[in-house]
C-alpha cells in the first residue's frame, strides 16, 4: 500500500491530527488530503473518487456528525473503495455519531474496514475550565499510529479486500435529536484588537469585521469554537444560560479520561 486519502472535516484541526497519525501508522509514501472544513471547499459538483484506501473523520457535535460534514460527505461517490472512518469527541460520549458516519460512508459507496472513536479537546474547553484539554495528547497519537498499523496489517492480509465482512459499530437509529444551544461566540470589545484571526479560523465564514468590531452571523455558526481557540487575546467568548448549564454538566461528565476505541470488520 503506497498511498492513502484523508477526508476530513476539522474546524479546530483536532480530527485532522488524529487522521494524520493513523496515516503515519499505515506507513504509506503518499497522503492525499481532501479537507471539507471550509465552506468554500464544500461547494461544487459531486466528487467521484478512485479505489484508494480512504481515512474519513469528523468531530462529534451533541452526539451527531455535524450537519455540514454530513452534507459534504454525501456529495462524494466512491466505487467500492476501502475506508476507515473516525469520530473525535470531547471526552463525554460519541452517542450515535459513529453509526451515522458509517451510514454516510456506505451510502457514498465505500467498503468500511474499520472504525475508531478518539478523544479531542472539547470545543468549550478553556484555561479556566479544561475539558479534555490538550487531547489528542502523545498517548492518543501513539494509539492512532498503532491503529493505523493494525489497519495496514489487515489490508496486507486480505489482499484486494474482496468480500469484506460487515462492520458493526455502537449507536442507535433513529439517531438522537440534534441539540441547539442557541448561542455563538462574540468578541468582547475590551480585548478585541481587530486582528481578524477569528475571521480566518471560522469554517462557516460567519465572522466579519464591521465598524463596531467583529460581528458573528449566528445562523451560520457551528459553535465549533475554532475562533475562540485562535483568538490571541481571549476576546472571543461564548456566553448564555444554556452554555453555562452545558459546561456545568460537562465538568462532571468529562472528568474521567476516556480512551480511543477501535472496531474492525470481522
Amino acid at each position: 500500500m503506497k498511498s492513502v486519502r484523508i477526508i476530513s472535516f476539522s474546524p479546530t484541526g483536532t480530527t485532522r491530527r488524529v487522521l494524520e497519525a493513523i496515516a503515519q501508522g499505515l506507513a504509506v509514501q503518499t497522503v492525499e488530503h481532501l479537507d471539507l472544513t471550509r465552506a468554500r471547499a464544500r461547494k461544487g459538483a459531486i466528487r467521484e473518487l478512485d479505489e484508494s484506501l480512504t481515512l474519513i473523520g469528523t468531530p462529534v457535535y451533541t452526539g451527531r456528525v455535524p450537519v455540514q460534514a454530513a452534507h459534504a460527505l454525501r456529495a462524494i461517490k466512491a466505487p467500492g473503495g476501502p475506508a476507515v472512518f473516525v469520530v473525535v469527541y470531547g471526552n463525554r460520549a460519541y452517542d450515535d455519531a459513529l453509526l451515522e458516519l458509517k451510514e454516510i460512508v456506505e451510502g457514498a459507496g465505500f467498503r468500511p474496514l474499520a472504525a475508531a472513536a478518539f478523544v479531542g479537546e472539547h470545543s468549550f474547553s478553556t484555561a479556566a475550565i479544561p475539558l479534555a484539554a490538550g487531547r489528542p495528547d502523545s498517548k492518543d497519537v501513539e494509539k492512532a499510529r498503532s491503529f493505523g498499523n493494525m489497519v495496514r496489517e489487515m489490508v496486507e492480509g486480505r489482499g484486494l479486500l474482496q468480500g469484506v465482512p460487515a462492520l458493526h459499530v455502537p449507536g442507535n437509529f433513529p439517531y438522537r435529536d440534534r441539540v441547539s444551544l442557541d448561542a455563538c461566540p462574540e468578541s468582547g470589545e475590551d480585548l478585541c484588537i481587530r486582528c481578524r484571526k477569528c475571521e480566518e479560523a471560522c469554517p462557516q465564514e460567519a465572522i466579519t469585521l464591521r465598524e463596531n468590531g467583529m460581528a458573528t452571523e449566528k445562523g451560520k455558526c457551528l459553535l465549533c469554537c475554532a475562533c475562540v481557540k485562535r483568538c490571541p487575546t481571549g476576546a472571543r467568548r461564548v456566553t448564555g444560560a444554556r452554555i453555562s448549564q452545558s459546561v456545568e454538566r460537562l465538568i462532571t461528565l468529562c472528568r474521567d479520561r476516556k480512551e480511543p476505541e477501535f472496531l474492525f470488520a470481522k
